[in-house]
């Protein structure tokens, strides 16, 4: 079969004449020039990817500069009987694994517990608007199978998006802000609860196949990975004007059979060593909050998609030390039982989920009248509007990232009679009144 890889190529003038013009939005061919060893096949429909340079500041803004990085991902393939036998270098190359993304659906029929108005009063949002919490000059970009801005629009008194700042694959049918009202809508709504001001940016890289009038839920890593360059280096548009950046991530890989064997060193899941991992680091260095949901395999009702396995499935970037993990909890402020429980996956970091937010609710109804909006999919987007909320006063200069996960973990109400971080509750429930107040806002 022939398998998706990421390969790390020295610098070549075709690939950085690649990655300049995917900055750019503009096509290239530039990829045709490039040599790589014949067992490896290149997929056109990606660019060029800085990687750094070699050695001392490798991971780095000014590294990962086109005409300054020594080093260039591109995505190809290599054909292999199966999964436990890739090669851990290709041609004298190595290769990292590309595997099959999807969002973090859970196990339906459960009526909604509460609405928008419950979360609203839950997080004392009147009094934290009087405070000027409100996402106000902050982007929040939504990674996901793309947004419907009209059913948004129809929903919310007011919504703010950029679609300059916004990117769409090429070769996808499709626009920013037009895609069918499913998943990443979803998202976005949850995302406003907290930060009605916050502008988002649509980014679908779970959006495959629109012929049938839908997205149909698939991607691969490499999407994401262009994205987390995108962001780095700041083009095409001009996102440094935001004060603060937030990237909202409700997806992740659904089984570890979906990636290389366990040891093989371009493995995913539990590499932290894995380019995409690496970038995250960079980007949360750069400023930017991310966001990931933990994950629908919680042993009291997994999701299908988890083959049974509930130990050990908060995964790859999901359980990433750079990012903010986030479980689910209902207005009443139980677990759901779908929420992904911890320790993550051996490799990571472990104390995963960071904390629980809220989800099951009545909100976006993107999927019919008095649906819910499930999963930690939900909680993820609801957290990512608290962390916009904050933003809108202090800056990531002020509260770099990493302490400010630090002091979301601090401030999380107990949602257990014990304090500390636990396998259910993760440190507790998101408290952004008391998250503030240790910000002294």
């Amino acid at each position: 079969m022939q398998l998706p890889v990421f390969v790390e190529l020295p610098s070549q003038h075709g690939l950085r004449r690649s990655a300049a013009a995917a900055f750019a939005n503009r096509r290239s061919r530039a990829l045709r020039s490039v040599r790589l060893p014949a067992a490896i096949t290149i997929d056109p429909r990606f660019p060029a990817i800085p990687s750094g340079a070699v050695g001392a500041g490798s991971s780095s803004v000014e590294a990962l500069q086109v005409e300054a990085s020594d080093r260039f991902l591109v995505r190809g393939f290599v054909d292999v009987e199966d999964l436990s036998r890739v090669p851990d270098r290709v041609g004298g190359l190595a290769i990292y694994s590309d595997p099959q993304i999807g969002p973090l659906l859970t196990c339906p029929g459960r009526p909604p517990v509460g609405d928008t108005d419950q979360i609203a009063a839950k997080l004392n949002l009147k009094a934290l608007r009087d405070r000027g919490l409100d996402g106000s000059n902050v982007a929040i970009a939504i990674l996901d199978g793309g947004t419907n801005l009209p059913h948004l629009q129809a929903r919310l008194a007011e919504v703010g998006f950029d679609a300059a700042n916004s990117w769409t694959p090429l070769g996808l049918a499709g626009h920013a802000g037009a895609f069918p009202v499913d998943h990443g809508t979803a998202c976005a709504y949850d995302a406003l609860i907290a930060a009605p001001k916050a502008t988002l940016l649509d980014f679908p890289i779970l959006a495959g196949d629109l012929r049938r009038g839908r997205t149909l839920y698939r991607g691969f890593l490499a999407y994401a990975q262009l994205i987390a360059s995108w962001a780095i280096l700041f083009a095409p548009g001009d996102l440094p004007k935001y004060s603060g950046l937030v990237v909202s991530n409700s997806w992740g890989v659904h089984h570890p059979r979906l990636d290389f064997s366990k040891g093989h060193p371009g493995r995913y899941v539990d590499n932290p060593e894995h380019p995409f991992l690496r970038q995250l680091a960079l980007l949360s260095k750069c400023g930017a909050d991310i966001v990931f949901a933990a994950g629908n395999c919680g042993a009291g009702c997994a999701s299908a998609y988890c083959e049974g396995r509930s130990k050990g499935s908060i995964m790859g970037a999901n359980a990433s030390g750079d990012v903010l993990t986030v479980g689910a909890c209902d207005t009443d402020d139980m677990r759901l039982r779908y929420s992904s429980q911890g320790p993550s996956i051996a490799g990571l970091t472990p104390q995963k989920p960071d904390v629980l937010s809220y989800a099951h609710f009545r909100g976006s109804e993107v999927t019919g009248v008095d649906t819910p909006d499930a999963g930690t999919s939900a909680a993820c987007p609801v957290a990512a509007g608290c962390i916009a909320a904050l933003r809108s006063r202090i800056s990531p200069a002020k509260i770099p990232p990493a302490e400010l996960v630090a002091r979301i973990r601090a401030t999380a109400r107990a949602g257990t009679r014990s304090r500390g971080w636990n396998a259910d509750y993760g440190f507790g429930i998101l408290d952004l009144d008391a998250l503030a107040i240790s910000c002294g806002v």
